[in-house]
């Protein structure tokens, strides 16, 4: 699955750095991003249990179709998670043994493919305001309980929710700026896949921190 993951991030490297150098209007991030993540439920019986952080970094694409706006796509990896409480216990399936828990940790691991539309302003004293809002899908790689033990089990494969955020770009010199901003995420679809009947969503503050060239 690693070796998978390098081949497609070096694939869409490759492509959209061949479509920025042949059109000005698409240009290229490298971003890192620390984040802050929880779950949570909608079933009265499974409560929140705290917050993880984690980081999401890879490639991210602007594609231009008018001055001050842009579709934004890219191919990131995003470490994520939270931690749930269940009043009554459930069973899991954890480093391949089934065992009854009333507290679970998900450290989750994805790769997300965002689309949004950012809003940019004009720049002046170096700096230019943006604002986005979109959609992301993301895809699970890998999955354990804080320990190291898998639940690749536990989780479902696809995950979907919403992005909405903003931030600065500061001029670093001719086509060259940092990026700075927040974006919050909420999920759609439940990420979870056990026997409790609920929906358990994924929720992020995402720090982002990127080099746009």
């Amino acid at each position: 699955m690693r070796h998978t993951t390098l081949i497609l991030l070096f694939a869409f490297v490759t492509l959209i750095n061949s479509s920025a150098q042949d059109d000005k209007r698409t240009r290229l991030s490298f971003v890192l991003s620390p984040q802050l993540s929880w779950l949570s439920s909608d079933n009265s019986s499974v409560d929140g249990n705290g917050n993880l952080f984690g980081y999401n970094f890879g490639v991210v694409m602007d594609r231009f179709f008018d001055t001050n706006y842009a579709f934004t796509t890219g191919l990131t990896i995003n470490t994520t998670g939270g931690k749930l409480k269940y009043a009554d216990g459930t069973t899991m399936k954890i480093g391949g043994e089934t065992q009854e828990i009333t507290e679970a940790t998900y450290r989750l691991k994805y790769i997300e493919v965002p689309l949004a539309l950012k809003l940019i302003t004009n720049e002046f004293h170096r700096s230019r305001y943006y604002g986005q809002f979109g959609v992301y899908t993301q895809y699970n790689i890998k999955t354990n309980d804080g320990n190291g033990k898998s639940m690749n089990s536990e989780v479902n494969f696809f995950d979907m929710g919403y992005q909405l955020g903003g931030g600065m770009e500061y001029s670093l010199g001719g086509d060259t700026y940092m990026m700075l901003g927040l974006i919050y995420s909420g999920g759609f679809l439940d990420v979870t896949d056990n026997v409790i009947d609920d929906k358990t969503t994924l929720n992020r503050f995402t720090f982002q921190f990127g080099i746009i060239f």
